[in-house]
């Protein structure tokens, strides 16, 4: 895959990580790691390898969160899922 796609498939991972973000049930410390890991993927700075490689940490710290409701939880792998993906077609 080309690392200039990236940006066309990080959109709907963005509207996802917002919907979190934007859940009120989802306790502050998460919701705020939703942001830095928005942040993360979307900075142009970095190669979209470590975008989505600190991503994917940041997520993955979030999903050991023992205050992280089921659901919030269950959407997280999701999106670390989609992004695994996206990591593996970006290496070949």
């Amino acid at each position: 895959m080309n690392p200039d796609m990236i940006l066309m498939d990080v959109e709907p991972i963005n509207k996802l990580l917002d919907e979190i973000n934007s859940d009120r049930s989802v306790p502050r410390n998460i919701r705020n790691l939703m942001v830095e890991a928005k942040k993360s993927l979307n900075d142009q700075k970095q190669d979209p390898v470590v975008r989505i490689n600190t991503a994917i940490s940041i997520l993955d710290e979030v999903s050991n969160d023992t205050n992280i409701p089921t659901y919030t939880r269950t959407q997280v792998w999701n999106i670390v899922s989609l992004l695994e993906i996206m990591n593996e077609s970006l290496k070949k």
